[in-house]
């Protein structure tokens, strides 16, 4: 026996009519239906920046760890993501990119690898090993960029580092996404990347100078220009609340909220790992062991748009964020919702952002 529920489908009110073979059965309008009441439904979320879950980080993990990080982050709604790699040396980064190569097919939900490195400031490295961090020389992008062809989608890059236009030239022309992050660029170097034609901002806030109302930096420089998105970290840790709105309004359509999350997402406080350093995990934030230096986050993407509502984001503007944004980044197109669609590939989010449950 089939049941109905009224909600906002690809922004419009709508009864779904739900059979018990958990798929949609039919869509018919809804004109009367009160929005402020109704929940979301949409296609699952979509993480621009994931570097592991479930125990297992992308840099090293198994087919099998791969894919129950890839499980975790699904039973939060994500349905597609990049999988994040930390910075490590250039050779060893060559490796694992051929190696996720052959091995993505396997993976439905993975869309490609992120490069977070090795090509940033040491000043503003973060939880990145600054063992690992070098320039973007000629051959240290013609390294990545064939072992990874087809496979690497997006390389955070600190556009101030020597050779780094060049490099960005270089990667743009291969179809490569370049974001501007873990950076000590002032407003005119981040724009000197932008109109190279660097699309992304890493982790807005987080790595890189602040919005200072006479040195707007990278974050001013992203703002000033319609081509970029910047990824927003909305775990209430990385980012306080009442700026995580304001950015959002004032970058309307621009903002992808993205995890970061890490090995230990899932698993609770403890001693984990990203990369080949320690990062001790407690009340849900990760930090270098023995520091306070943030190492990621314990995020998942339903949460990201709880806290977004939370903060005053328009539930629509929230949602749109983990959806529509980053899949258009990825030049994804957005199937819309139809008869024959499964509950699997769904997500309802209330009208308080928090995550519903189809199946019930």
């Amino acid at each position: 026996m089939s049941r109905e529920l009224g909600a906002v489908v690809d922004g419009a009110p709508a009864i779904l009519r739900i059979g018990d073979d958990a798929r949609i059965q039919g869509i018919e309008a809804a004109p009367t239906l009160g929005l402020d009441r109704a929940p979301r439904v949409t296609r699952g979320f979509v993480d621009l920046h994931a570097h592991g879950a479930a125990g297992h980080s992308y840099d090293d993990a198994a087919p099998a760890g791969i894919a129950a990080a890839l499980a975790l982050h699904r039973a939060h709604g994500t349905t597609g993501a990049l999988l994040s790699l930390v910075s490590a040396p250039v050779p060893a980064l060559a490796r694992r990119l051929a190696q996720l190569r052959s091995e993505l097919p396997a993976h439905p939900g993975a869309l490609g690898v992120h490069l977070e490195g090795p090509f940033l400031a040491p000043g503003r490295r973060g939880a990145h090993d600054p063992h690992a961090l070098t320039a973007p020389t000629p051959a240290a992008v013609d390294a990545l960029l064939e072992a990874g062809e087809g496979a690497l989608r997006v390389v955070t890059i600190a556009p101030e580092l020597p050779g780094a236009l060049a490099a960005i030239d270089r990667f743009v022309a291969a179809g490569v996404d370049v974001a501007v992050g873990h950076t000590e660029a002032d407003a005119a170097g981040a724009a000197a990347a932008f109109d190279r034609g660097a699309s992304l901002l890493t982790h807005a806030y987080n790595a890189m100078p602040g919005l200072g109302h006479r040195d707007p930096g990278p974050i001013g420089a992203a703002l000033e220009r319609d081509h970029v998105v910047l990824e927003l970290i909305a775990d209430g840790i990385h980012v306080a609340p009442v700026v995580l709105a304001a950015l959002v309004a004032a970058a309307p359509g621009r903002v992808a909220l993205v995890t970061d999350a890490m090995a230990a997402t899932g698993l609770g406080d403890g001693r984990h790992r990203l990369g080949g350093l320690d990062v001790d995990v407690v009340d849900g934030r990760p930090v270098l062991a023995g520091s306070t230096t943030l190492a990621g986050s314990t995020l998942t993407l339903d949460r990201a748009i709880a806290i977004a509502v939370g903060a005053g984001v328009d539930v629509d503007a929230a949602v749109a964020a983990a959806t529509a944004v980053p899949a258009a980044v990825l030049g994804l197109g957005t199937r819309p919702i139809a008869a024959g669609t499964a509950l699997a590939d769904l997500v309802a989010i209330g009208p308080d952002g928090s995550r519903l449950d189809l199946r019930s």
